[in-house]
């Protein structure tokens, strides 16, 4: 690996950063204390702040030379809503609240790239560092893009990296085209009529509606989409009745969406509200179907793409950057991507062994409350997007 040896001799200080933001997680829009600690580390190594967009998100701004080129690297700052089983002397202080996806880590990657870039400036142009909230669940993208992110720091093209339990350590993984899928709510509420248990035939069960409803839905999977478009429908919680004599007089669906693309995710939601109203209507049931659109599916740019899979090849050779097997888990850095050109890929978190004594039971895997963030790959990450940020910026395009 070609790691630049600056960012080397300040990774034990930024670590000692990420495990402060680690044993004070927030949750979406509420990361005052991170983004205090962001804003501070920047000032004080020179580099210029706005602080706001996005309620709570910071972008540094590093400028050198005369040209207007640009380029945004991002990090997210939000915590997940989960009690942490580490005991680590840096795990969460806060019961509910832990750093179980990583960006802890992601913030000081990007904060060790800050510092690198400040003080050398090997570039010609600005690199503008997004430190962006609210990932997990609350559209911390869409609404720096509503505050004027791109309109006030008019980058050319936008970049962002999440770590990868199971993948090696020094590897990175990327893809062209959809990597991440969309993610969607849906909420059926089945209106029928109570009744005794023992005469049911004087009450509107909305039970079995319910029951053929959810097998129904996964037709649409097998039956309607075509199969070599990728689609899931998971039906994750069923809610009805209060007593086990007692014909229930409603009964509510919950579940989620992922898809890759647009259309297939146009029919899903088609053919789902088709099949729930007429299938309480054939039951004598009322039926309210709501759908919800969250994020959309994160598809790289292929430029872009082609442009961060060779500079990873130089840092840690053409041998160590993989071919990414798209998730259907979602990320809302696909709001960037509709806006900018760009790419999103991973670095390899390793397999758990770096977790110090007192780490909870179970695998190091993501959104799980035995996580934490592998150290070593600060330096690693911070030296590709400062690899990246002078190449981009030092090409003549």
């Amino acid at each position: 690996m070609q790691l630049i040896e600056s960012i080397l001799a300040d990774a034990a200080t930024v670590a000692q950063m990420r495990r402060s933001i680690h044993a004070h997680p927030e949750l979406c829009f509420e990361e005052v204390r991170t983004s205090d600690l962001i804003a501070q580390a920047l000032t004080e190594w020179g580099i210029p702040i706005h602080r706001g967009l996005g309620k709570t998100g910071v972008v540094g701004i590093v400028k050198n030379g005369t040209s207007n080129r640009a380029i945004g690297l991002r990090a997210d700052i939000d915590a997940l809503p989960i009690t942490e089983h580490n005991q680590f002397p840096h795990a969460s202080q806060h019961p509910g609240k832990m750093h179980a996806c990583g960006h802890d880590g992601h913030t000081a990657m990007l904060l060790a790239a800050a510092k690198h870039l400040a003080r050398h400036r090997n570039f010609d142009g600005t690199v503008y560092l997004v430190f962006q909230p609210a990932e997990e669940g609350g559209g911390g993208a869409r609404e720096m893009i509503r505050d004027g992110l791109f309109e006030r720091f008019p980058m050319e093209a936008m970049f962002g990296m999440h770590n990868w339990p199971g993948m090696q350590v020094g590897q990175f993984a990327i893809k062209n085209g959809p990597c991440f899928a969309s993610s969607n709510e849906f909420h059926i509420r089945i209106r029928g009529k109570g009744a005794h248990a023992a005469m049911p035939h004087l009450g509107t069960d909305p039970v079995p509606v319910a029951c053929q409803m959810v097998q129904a839905f996964q037709t649409i999977i097998t039956r309607n989409k075509r199969p070599i478009d990728a689609g899931v429908i998971s039906v994750t919680m069923i809610h009805t009745g209060e007593a086990t004599n007692v014909v229930p007089d409603s009964c509510e669906i919950q579940g989620t969406v992922r898809t890759f693309t647009l259309d297939v995710l146009d029919l899903i939601e088609q053919r789902m509200k088709a099949i729930a109203e007429h299938t309480a209507a054939a039951f004598d049931c009322e039926c309210v179907f709501e759908f919800s659109r969250n994020y959309p599916p994160t598809i790289n740019h292929p430029a872009e793409t082609e442009f961060a899979r060779s500079v990873m090849a130089d840092v840690v050779g053409a041998e160590n950057v993989l071919e990414f097997e798209p998730t259907m888990g979602a990320e809302d850095f696909s709001y960037f991507l509709l806006e900018k050109p760009g790419a999103y890929f991973l670095i390899g978190n390793g397999d758990g062994s770096h977790r110090e004594g007192g780490h909870g039971l179970g695998p190091c895997m993501l959104h799980n409350p035995s996580y934490d963030f592998n150290d070593d790959l600060i330096p690693l990450g911070a030296t590709l997007w400062v690899r990246m940020a002078e190449r981009w910026l030092n090409t003549v395009r």
